[in-house]
């Protein structure tokens, strides 16, 4: 499995294409706002000659959002997410225009991932874990075979997500660190939706926030 990112925005988001070499491809997290990074994204897919299968999303806040609308036009695909996290997509116009953006509104999903699902694309197999607290229906993407997760806005190298937001709870975002991440093998790669990527060991070791 391949992975590349971007990162996007005014809040400088990580958004992810992985793919293996049948050349099906997901993007995860579509952070593109304007006409520049929508090119770049739109790019590096047809450079690279990848076939988007499915748009994943690891939660649905605005920053994580704003592609949607691109890669639904570009590519006929809506977004798959946890149905717990629907208040915010639902409400993508009203946040932004809170935040003062202009946004195009994201297509709604008809598929929402269940805690047990994995997702599939070409040979590839990305297991779902269901992490709430920076959202409710935060999920991790997490491939065994390479040992790499992406994280969303779960776990950052020396940090974690946010919880003063709407619908965020704290003790649950420590839960899910603590029970479901840190229980991965240490030197899985974790990317997250902001930042450098890190391992589990090191943030096992070494995050001020949440230790192993």
């Amino acid at each position: 499995m391949h992975l590349h990112y971007f990162t996007f925005g005014q809040l400088q988001e990580n958004t992810y294409i992985l793919w293996d070499e049948t050349k099906q491809c997901v993007i995860i997290d579509p952070g593109n706002y304007n006409t520049t990074e929508n090119m770049i994204l739109l790019d590096f897919i047809l450079s690279n000659q990848l076939t988007p299968v499915q748009l994943l999303l690891t939660h649905a806040h605005i920053d994580h959002i704003n592609g949607n609308a691109f890669i639904f036009k570009q590519f006929n695909l809506l977004p798959i997410m946890h149905f717990d996290d629907l208040y915010f997509i639902q409400n993508h116009l009203k946040t932004a225009k809170m935040y003062q953006l202009q946004v195009t509104q994201s297509p709604l999903p008809t598929k929402f991932i269940n805690n047990t699902d994995n997702i599939t694309f070409g040979n590839t197999i990305l297991k779902i874990l269901h992490t709430p607290g920076h959202s409710p229906g935060s999920i991790s993407f997490y491939n065994e075979t390479e040992n790499i997760l992406i994280s969303g806005d779960v776990l950052f190298q020396n940090s974690i997500g946010r919880t003063d937001l709407p619908l965020s709870k704290h003790e649950d975002l420590v839960n899910s660190i603590q029970n479901k991440l840190y229980a991965l093998p240490n030197n899985t790669k974790v990317y997250s939706g902001h930042g450098p990527y890190t391992t589990i060991g090191y943030e096992k070791k070494h995050n001020p926030f949440v230790r192993g």
